[in-house]
């Protein structure tokens, strides 16, 4: 009954997130080397469209390294976690203690526009007086990658999560796409993931989602497993009994999803 009820509130809503349990989830497809190719959507689902140059195709066409490797510390010493995650974005970081949860939130936005040449784009806040800092100010003409890594390292010596939540737009919860956030400002810590993938049921316009992090200390950007599924699946249900998103190391509220407030639509799946 309880499924039958479900499934009639969900044709109901339009690209809705809505009340129900999770599943069945896909095989993995462990040769795959990008986040599309190794996660396919579960069964019966189909992933938001994400035209060539936006945000979400970005996200969803993130490098990953091989099946099974394990998540670096900055130090190159191993995160010894495996429940927590299910693959390792390919994406180097430094060796200082750097590129932790919200950092990694600005690195893939970054990185994403540096990658659209948008270099004057790019500008995130520092946490002393709220003010963003651009990297055509910090580049001075030199528009390398390089210079690029420099400048993502110098931000995140200086922001946090509160400055990052400070310069993002809440969002509701049922219109969740891959570049959103979820984020939440702590004392003395708080934490912050990224939602890189969006999938839905075109029947009942269910929706899933999948999410990436970094964490204490710095280490590399990770696609998190959920823990809800028996068989560490990587997509997350929209379901939510009492408002709350459980992820391996941290619990979010619904209402902890904003996105960037200098993005247009295009930039965004839908």
């Amino acid at each position: 009954l309880k499924n039958i009820m479900l499934h009639t509130l969900l044709v109901l809503l339009v690209a809705a997130c809505s009340p129900g349990n999770a599943g069945p989830w896909p095989d993995t497809v462990p040769e795959g080397t990008t986040l599309e190719a190794r996660f396919p959507a579960p069964a019966g689902f189909v992933r938001v469209s994400a035209p060539e140059n936006s945000f979400a195709h970005y996200l969803r066409t993130l490098p990953l390294k091989a099946a099974g490797a394990p998540v670096l510390y900055y130090d190159g010493s191993t995160k010894d976690t495996p429940n927590v995650y299910a693959a390792v974005v390919d994406q180097p970081i430094s060796a200082r203690d750097l590129q932790q949860c919200a950092d990694a939130v600005m690195r893939l936005r970054g990185e994403y526009l540096f990658t659209q040449q948008r270099f004057a784009d790019i500008h995130f806040n520092f946490l002393s007086d709220g003010k963003p800092r651009y990297f055509t100010d910090y580049a001075k003409g030199d528009h390398s990658y390089k210079r690029f890594r420099s400048y993502m390292d110098w931000v995140f010596a200086f922001a946090n999560t509160r400055s990052l939540h400070a310069e993002l737009k809440p969002m509701k919860w049922e219109g969740i796409a891959p570049g959103d956030v979820l984020i939440q400002t702590g004392n003395p810590y708080g934490h912050a993931v990224t939602v890189v993938d969006v999938v839905y049921n075109p029947e009942t316009e269910e929706r899933r989602y999948m999410l990436a992090q970094s964490y204490m200390p710095a280490q590399e950007t990770q696609i998190l497993r959920n823990p809800a599924s028996s068989d560490g699946s990587v997509w997350y249900s929209c379901t939510t009994d009492d408002g709350t998103v459980n992820t391996p190391e941290w619990r979010f509220k619904t209402s902890d999803l904003p996105r960037f407030t200098k993005l247009s639509t295009r930039e965004y799946a839908h």
